[in-house]
This record gives C-alpha cells, sequence and structure tokens, in this order.
C-alpha cells in the first residue's frame, strides 16, 4: 500500500463516519473506532461489508450525499434476493467512465475503433459503463445490447466492428454463428473484452480460435462501480486493477485473516473515491488472489489473477465441495471435450445423484470422452458421477451469463 493510499483510506474512514447513515450506524454497532487505524495492518481490524447488509439497505439506504447530488442509479439483478441499488454522483460516473477508458487503452483499443457493445443497459451497469469507456476514449461507441444476433452479425459486417464486448456465453454464440455461416473472412474484429463471468481455458481458446481474435478479461461488479475496475493487458498475465481508486485485500472466506500476496482467497474491496455509495472492505464472493511483482508490459498498477470461482458457486454432493473452476481444469484435461458443459444434481433413494452433460468435439468418441472424465471427476475431486456426452450445440446458449449448476434436491 503507497503511502497516498493510506492517506485517501484515512480520509474515506472520515466520510463514511461523518457522511454515511449506513456506516455510521455500522460502526455504532460493531465499536468500530476509526481513530485504531494508523497503519495498513490497522485496516484488518475494520469490519467487512457483505452483500447481505447491502440488500437490507434496500432502496437507498447507501446513500451518503444528498439527494441534489445524486444523478444517476445503478441496481442488481435480485434474483437470489432483493436488488442492491448503487447511487451516483457525478463523479463518480466521471471516475467509472476514465477508469473504462484506461481498461480500453491497456487492451490496445485507440480512437480509430469500432466498439460493439452487447451487454445489456438500463440498470444493469455494463452497457451503459461500456459505452461512457469507449467515448471518453473517443472510439467509436455500437451499443447494440443484447441479443438479435443476426442484427449483431449484420452490423459487425456493415460497420467493420474491431472491438467485441461480451459475456464470454455470448461471444461463444457469436463465434459459433460465425463459423456456421462461413464469414470469419469477412469481419474484422481484433480484440474481445470479456466479462461478467468466469469462463474456462476450451471455451477461450474457441472464442479466439473461432473469431480470430486476442480477448482481454474485463472485471467489475455492481456495488463497485460496474465493469472497468480490471482488465487483462497484452501479457495475460492477470487484471491491472487501479489502486489509486480502489484497495484491494485477498481473505480467508471462513476465518477472514487477511493473506498475503500470491494466496488464493475471496477479493475484498474499498472504494477510496467514491461518493455516492462508498464501501468499506466488501466482501465480492470472488476467489481469486493479487499477483506478486511487476508487471512485463511496463504498467506500475497491481494486479490480480483471473476470476476461478465464487464462494457461492460451491456445490456439496456426497459430501465434497465442488466448484465449477474444477470442473473447468477437468474438461482442459480430456482431449476431445469441448468447452461447453452443464451438471444435473437430483437427491434419489437416500443417495445425492451426479451428472455431468458435456459437448465433444466433432471427431471425438463419446464413449472415450465419458470414460475419461469420469476416470479423473473420481481421482480429482473424489466422487463417482455419470457423464453425458452431447454434440456441440445440444446444450442450452446464452446471450447473457450460462447456467451451469441445475440443483432439483430439496433444501
Amino acid at each position: 500500500m503507497r503511502e497516498q493510499q493510506f492517506v485517501m483510506f484515512k480520509q474515506l474512514l472520515s466520510r463514511l463516519a461523518e457522511e454515511s447513515p449506513f456506516y455510521k450506524s455500522k460502526f455504532e454497532k460493531e465499536g468500530t473506532n476509526i481513530d485504531q487505524i494508523t497503519s495498513q495492518e490497522d485496516i484488518a481490524i475494520l469490519p467487512l461489508t457483505t452483500k447481505e447488509e447491502l440488500r437490507d439497505a434496500y432502496p437507498l439506504g447507501l446513500q451518503a450525499v444528498p439527494d441534489e447530488e445524486i444523478v444517476r442509479i445503478h441496481s442488481s439483478s435480485g434474483t437470489t434476493g432483493k436488488p442492491i441499488i448503487i447511487p451516483y454522483t457525478q463523479k463518480d460516473v466521471d471516475t467509472w467512465a476514465e477508469m473504462m477508458a484506461l481498461c480500453f487503452k491497456t487492451a490496445g483499443i485507440t480512437n480509430l475503433d469500432r466498439v460493439q457493445i452487447t451487454p445489456g443497459y438500463g440498470l444493469w451497469t455494463a452497457g451503459i459503463g461500456f459505452q461512457a469507456g469507449v467515448e471518453k476514449l473517443g472510439a467509436m461507441a455500437v451499443p447494440m445490447g443484447p441479443g438479435n444476433t443476426e442484427k449483431q452479425l449484420q452490423m459487425m459486417l456493415d460497420l467493420n466492428s474491431t472491438v467485441l464486448c461480451s459475456t464470454s456465453s455470448y461471444a461463444l454464440v457469436l463465434a459459433e454463428e460465425v463459423q456456421k455461416r462461413g464469414i470469419r473472412e469477412q469481419i474484422k474484429l481484433k480484440r474481445g473484452i470479456i466479462g461478467s463471468e468466469r469462463w474456462g481455458e476450451k471455451m477461450r481458446n474457441r472464442i479466439i480460435n473461432e473469431l480470430g481474435i486476442d480477448v482481454y478479461d474485463i472485471y467489475g461488479l455492481t456495488e463497485i462501480y460496474g465493469p472497468g475496475i480490471a482488465i487483462d493487458c497484452e501479457c495475460h498475465s492477470g487484471m491491472h486493477y487501479w489502486d489509486d481508486k480502489l484497495y484491494f485485500e485477498i481473505i480467508d472466506p471462513i476465518t477472514e485473516k487477511v493473506l498475503k500476496g500470491g494466496e488464493y482467497g475471496e477479493l475484498v474491496i474499498t472504494t477510496l473515491t467514491k461518493e455516492g455509495a462508498p464501501l468499506l472492505r466488501y466482501r465480492t464472493r470472488d476467489l481469486t488472489r493479487i499477483i506478486p511483482g511487476e508487471c512485463s508490459c511496463g504498467l506500475s498498477y497491481p494486479r490480480i489473477d483471473r476470476i476461478i470461482g465464487r464462494t457461492d458457486d460451491m456445490v456439496k454432493v456426497k459430501g465434497v465441495n465442488i466448484y465449477p473452476g474444477q470442473i473447468d481444469e477437468i474438461l482442459r484435461s480430456v482431449e476431445g471435450a469441448s468447452s461447453e458443459y452443464n451438471v444435473v444434481i437430483n437427491h434419489v433413494s437416500g443417495k445425492d445423484t451426479m451428472t455431468l452433460r458435456v459437448e465433444k468435439e466433432a471427431e471425438a468418441f463419446a464413449e472415450s470422452v465419458a470414460a475419461k472424465v469420469s476416470h479423473l471427476f473420481k481421482t480429482k475431486v473424489g466422487i463417482l458421477i455419470n457423464t453425458e456426452v452431447l454434440e456441440i450445440g445440444d446444450l442450452p446458449r446464452s446471450e447473457k451469463k450460462s447456467k451451469r449448476i441445475y440443483d432439483y434436491r430439496e433444501n
């Protein structure tokens, strides 16, 4: 932590204690004395902020400035509970656009590029965040929004789009359509800015090969501005994050102890400059690590690794904890297995059953793929599963995020 960062952190604590009703109440309830924070090590004694607390603050309990300073709100989907509403000041909007523009520059995008934006607009942060960054950079925004693949491809061809912004799931949909129609040589895409969901190496390679592009992971979440708080660089050795705006920590998700650089754990973020809804030590539930050392690209900004999973996407089957990232790794090791899969979990006759449904490459034999997947799952994860092998395209595709786990057991 740089000295200036710590100064900003202390200024944030003062603002929270004086101006945020949410944190005034939280500090009082938890007996927090911000005057005790005199060094970076002391930050670990400050309370963590959870997603449940943000939901309980619905609708505008997180607001830390007067109404006249709020120019916009964004919201989480609320699919697993109350939505989280985040208010933004004009400074917040401007800061977000600057971070997004820096992301695009880091990915080698210039004002000569034509950027096709496929994530959604509205309450969701993605579409408008990408557009603000494109415009700040001075490139051409093609604000398509989600879906309508026919129109997406038409505009991609007619406007000679050079950059695609999307989820990995929708990038795969477009890649498969490009291959089906034989138009790979006609499209002008060079780069893909891909975010909003964790994705495996096989999926990454399919998108790269089928669209003929270089891809860059972009990271963000609604509670912390939106997309654009970290991005891959040309070295593809981690995502740079903007430590002049944000303070990152990695904690053990069980003990909540702060971990050392290089250790995997849950990412915790503090917003150093946010005004509308500043957050202190927010638990993202995303699993990654802070990469020690400097990147060979020359950027001085520190890095986190790719997101390997979430603390809340783990399922327990037959007493064993299973993460989607483990499944990605297994499929990566099986020749002939493609990138797409889903998992069906049931409870039959007093026992858990798990079926892994995976697509295979055209030339592979289904029996061989099934046998290898089942064997590796038993070896690496420790349980016996059923493996069902399908042809490419048999599993459902998504224009947003792919649903991987279908758990039909009664809670």
